[in-house]
């Protein structure tokens, strides 16, 4: 069978049809036709029901009646024959011969050639009914248009879900010619339309990959000018944005921006006056607006796939976009003589800038912004702040209204049935849109360069600090509203949008230093502050809400290195007439609001959160120790503890649930603020003397077990402040008395003997065997136990107990203190101990460990030793681990625990640093001898840990600090002795601290050198 009848080719037909249908969505996505012709050709490989489809059996079944008997024949032959060249042993190479004899046979090529003439016929049948069908589409839609023409085409002309849901057609480059030349400017606008519709149903990747592109790109531009054809053209640039690759769409973004350039400089649309509002429901602006919402979720769309096309592509999209923002139209002969222009339209739609921030966020794009910028556009960055300029001088000549000036510009701009603009609007939401702008150009090093910056008006050039005292004063005049933070209003208020661009530059400790670290910066800052400190009203226009953002800030540059050194040495401000440091002008005026003794400020002002928020400044400073000493005379912690006395003292007066509420913020604050005064030993000190100390540690405990944070300054937890609290009696006796320390102790227990909280997980497959002596989970109870475990609280909190040694331990029961620790994971010297664990070797190791750190301190080990006589205990381990029980003598077993106690033996026995004694490994090693430290049952330990001096004495003859004092006489001018000295004794402490061994010559101070250098530095 080689002949196809009609019968067939009708039933061909369908079957074809069926197929596309089935796999339409994948040619769809087909970006181009090749891909939709590559995909089909591969479909074998890439869809499973491939042999499922009717088309294919209908062709495996015409393939079988035309060929079958020929393949038979030809097979039948080649295993009959014997010794053909052609064909060898194996099945497979008959296979391949009768499938290449079959391929060259006549029967093969006329059934090829009668199935290319039936698919012919059948695919150009199924093209002239699918035209057809579409004609009386069209006819029908235009029988229908004029009754629907008020509710169609709203606004969904730019939308992306636009191009889905649409007929897949395939066309033909004669086709397109044609559409091409219905659309030119010269056509009737009915032909122009038609041909319109018709490339809005035809697949995208045909259209941009034909031959007449280029001329259907320029009369699609013409189209955009026209109100009855735009919004079809705006159709087929969505569906081709969201189908197409990037080296298409970049001429559509291209061509598009510069249509509405064009459009700009042809309309010439006048800004609205004071009285006067613009409508974007009008027929220009309308169509304007939709035309750059489709460019700006273009921008907001790209970042995502144009890292993997050619750069220059992206540079194209970039300065495209640069051209248009950076369009300034001609001074019409309105009244204002301001214009419309395009970077008010996109600051409508895209208020924050989202399109700029993600252009900025990667490395790949944000390199050719910041140099376009640089080289060419450094306009927009003009135009960015001169905004910034106008909104804060329109904000002093508004100081003086009784009106409300930012009312009017945060009317629900995000309504969606908002049709009128005011002018105020407008430059509101251009200002917004300038602020992300420049805030996230601040960030980068590259963008901060293009500071500074030279603005019409303006005598001297604007630099950064002089940006960051403009956006400060903007947050002076229009400060965030306490009672209604939540708001989509306050959201958007000048300033919130400020604080967000100044605490992302505090994040980073280069900006913060060129941006903030600045003199003019913190005096503007605090401006308000010494005003009140004085006497003198601020000019605010709610000095308690401005001001708590303002501390927010100072906090955040307190925070780090070079704040802290500014806010501590600069005596840059003037309070009283005398020149004084920041830390000063915070710490006085925190003290004033404590006690309430600053008359400028009403009682309704002096809130809870107003006064916090300058504690927690103070608190930045006084964690620190250079901070605690300047700031040690003005008694904080006695202030504070005063406070936190009357407000406890308060509590039953307390009538309304409300008020119970604040009562506890307030309380907690002050808690956590003397809580921080432990940060420091002398902070520390200072906390006891308040008598408040128990109740610090209990708030802390309670922070504790939630897992939370120390502030949102410091990302860690309360480990140093333990470490701090556990080296004081005291503070050891706090942590007792609130349950800290058992809960850490019931913490390690769940961890290392229960696996933690993973009983879920552990419900699906069992718990793995831990390979490290300290496993995972229990690294963290590890660390938490170390900073607690002090000389002093090992003292408080070991001395005079003793172990309980029971004969008989449950499961399930628990220790709940060091000792009941001691006593269950280091001193195992029972079959009862080491049957109540679960996991006796990894637990043991653990208290082995532990026992190592606890040795490390002379102090601890000596009570350990008095106590519990842990040396003794360590040695019957050993013995009892021999490999002949009988006897006392033998090999000791090498095991973890072997090992481990070895270690602790040689540590606790042998004193001295690394060039006095030799401690033996933890691990084994590969080879004959995996432990070549011996092993010992009994004191002293073997020779051979402990160091000859005089190996260490010639091995510390290179130390550069021994040859600087050699040549003590020989130093420079420019740097003290002493100094250099110092350099050169911490760049040996960090590289090769075991040189420095009492061994080799250091400088007598009794020697004439030292004294002669002793008196210069005095002189000097």
């Amino acid at each position: 069978m080689s002949e196809l009848s009609a019968e067939d080719e009708v039933e061909l037909q369908l079957l074809l049809k069926q197929l596309l249908r089935s796999v339409s969505d994948k040619i769809s996505a087909a970006p181009s036709t090749e891909c939709a012709e590559e995909l089909l050709l591969h479909l074998e490989e890439t869809d499973r029901n491939f042999h499922s489809y009717e088309f294919v059996r209908f062709l495996r079944q015409y393939v079988e009646n035309s060929m079958g008997s020929v393949v038979d024949e030809d097979f039948k032959k080649l295993t009959r024959a014997e010794g053909q060249p052609a064909v060898g042993a194996g099945h497979d190479t008959i296979i391949h011969a009768v499938t290449r004899r079959t391929r060259d046979s006549v029967e093969y090529q006329q059934m090829m050639q009668s199935l290319k003439i039936t698919m012919n016929v059948v695919v150009e049948s199924l093209m002239n009914k699918f035209e057809e069908e579409q004609l009386r589409k069209e006819e029908m839609h235009r029988k229908m248009e004029p009754s629907q023409s008020n509710s169609r085409f709203t606004d969904n002309c730019s939308d992306s879900d636009s191009s889905f849901n649409q007929s897949y057609a395939f066309i033909r480059q004669e086709q397109l010619q044609v559409l091409a030349e219905k659309l030119d400017s010269s056509k009737p606008k009915e032909v122009r339309c038609e041909a319109l519709h018709a490339l809005c149903c035809a697949p995208p990747s045909d259209v941009l990959s034909c031959e007449s592109w280029c001329v259907l790109r320029k009369n699609l531009c013409a189209a955009l000018t026209e109100p009855d054809l735009s919004e079809s053209v705006m159709q087929f640039f969505a569906k081709s944005f969201s189908s197409s690759p990037l080296n298409v769409t970049r001429e559509i973004y291209t061509s598009l921006a510069k249509s509405v350039e064009i459009s700009f400089q042809t309309h010439k649309l006048s800004f609205p006056s004071d009285v006067a509002a613009v409508d974007i429901n009008s027929p220009e602006i309308s169509r304007l607006l939709k035309q750059v919402r489709l460019l700006n979720d273009f921008q907001k769309e790209v970042t995502n796939f144009w890292i993997r096309h050619p750069e220059k592509y992206m540079e194209e999209i970039i300065e495209s976009t640069f051209s248009l923002l950076s369009f300034h139209p001609e001074r019409g002969s309105t009244e204002t003589g301001k214009m419309l222009e395009p970077v008010h339209l996109l600051a409508l739609l895209d208020i924050k800038a989202t399109w700029f921030i993600k252009w900025m966020h990667g490395y790949y794009s944000r390199t050719s912004v910041l140099r376009l910028l640089e080289r060419k556009y450094k306009s927009l960055v003009v135009g960015a702040l001169q905004q910034c300029l106008l909104y804060s001088d329109s904000c002093e000549e508004c100081t003086g209204e009784t009106t409300d000036p930012q009312s009017e510009e945060q009317h629900d701009p995000g309504s969606l049935q908002r049709s009128f603009y005011s002018r105020k609007e407008l430059e509101y939401s251009l200002f917004i849109h300038s602020l992300c702008i420049l805030g996230k150009l601040l960030i980068y090093s590259d963008g901060r360069k293009l500071f500074p910056i030279r603005i019409q008006k303006h005598k001297d050039p604007v630099s950064l600090t002089d940006l960051i005292v403009i956006l400060i004063n903007i947050t002076y005049r229009h400060p965030r509203s306490l009672h209604n933070a939540a708001s989509h209003t306050d959201f958007m208020s000048p300033s919130c949008l400020v604080m967000e661009v100044l605490w992302a530059l505090c994040e980073r400790t280069e900006c913060a230093a060129e941006c903030l670290h600045q003199t003019p910066v913190i005096q503007t800052l605090l401006a308000p502050v010494i005003a009140l400190l004085t006497g003198q009203q601020a000019e605010l226009k709610s000095p308690a809400a401005t001001l708590t953002l303002i501390a927010d800030v100072l906090a955040r540059i307190a925070n780090t290195d070079g704040g802290l050194t500014l806010f501590l040495y600069e005596n840059n401000l003037i309070v009283h007439n005398q020149r004084t440091s920041a830390a000063h002008v915070v710490a006085q005026f925190t003290l004033k609001l404590l006690e309430k003794s600053l008359p400028s400020l009403s009682e309704s002002d002096v809130t809870p959160a107003f006064c916090g928020a300058f504690i927690f400044v103070c608190r930045q400073i006084y964690i620190t120790c250079e901070g605690l000493q300047v700031l040690g005379t003005y008694g904080l912690h006695r202030a504070l503890a005063a406070a936190w006395k009357k407000t406890s003292l308060l509590a039953e007066r307390i009538p309304t649930a409300e008020d119970v509420q604040n009562r506890l913020v307030w309380e907690e604050t002050l808690l956590d603020s003397l809580l921080n005064f432990a940060a420091t030993p002398k902070g520390l000190l200072l906390l006891q003397q308040t008598g408040a100390i128990n109740q610090c540690i209990r708030y802390m405990f309670s922070r504790f077990t939630k897992k939370l944070q120390v502030s949102r300054c410091e990302k860690f937890g309360y480990g140093v402040m333990v470490t701090q609290v556990a080296a004081t009696a005291p503070g050891v006796a706090a942590l007792q008395s609130s349950g800290f320390v058992q809960a850490l102790v019931l913490e390690l227990w769940s961890a290392l003997e229960c696996g933690g909280d993973d009983e879920d997980v552990r419900a699906l497959r069992p718990r793995p065997t831990p390979i490290d002596h300290i496993d995972r989970i229990c690294h963290k109870s590890f660390l938490s136990l170390v900073n607690l475990l002090s000389s002093q609280s090992v003292w408080e909190l070991v001395g005079r107990q003793s172990l309980a040694n029971k004969s008989e331990y449950t499961l399930r029961e628990t220790p709940s203190s060091i000792p009941d620790l001691i006593d269950r994971l280091i001193a195992v010297n029972s079959d009862v101990k080491i049957h109540s664990l679960f996991l006796y070797e990894q637990s043991h190791t653990f208290g082995l460990r532990l026992l190592s750190v606890l040795c490390c301190c002379l102090d601890s080990f000596l009570l350990l030793e008095s106590q519990y006589n842990i040396c003794l205990m360590l040695l019957q381990s050993q013995r009892e681990n021999v490999s002949n029980q009988d006897t006392t003598e033998g090999a000791i077993i090498i095991d973890s625990l072997s090992v481990e106690r070895n270690h602790v033996l040689v540590r606790v026995s042998v004193v001295g640093g690394p060039s006095e004694r030799r401690l033996p490994a933890r691990r084994l090693q590969e080879g004959e001898h995996p432990y070549p430290w011996p092993m010992f049952l009994c004191f002293p330990p073997p020779p051979c840990y402990v160091l000859n001096p005089q190996d260490s004495h010639r091995n510390s003859q290179d130390c550069e600090i021994s040859t600087f004092l050699a040549s003590s006489g020989e130093a420079g001018n420019e740097e003290s002795w002493l100094e250099i000295c110092r350099k050169h004794y911490c760049r040996v402490m960090k590289t090769k601290a075991n040189t420095l061994t009492g061994q080799g010559r250091f400088l007598d101070p009794s020697e004439p050198a030292f004294i002669t250098h002793q008196h210069n530095e005095l002189m000097d």
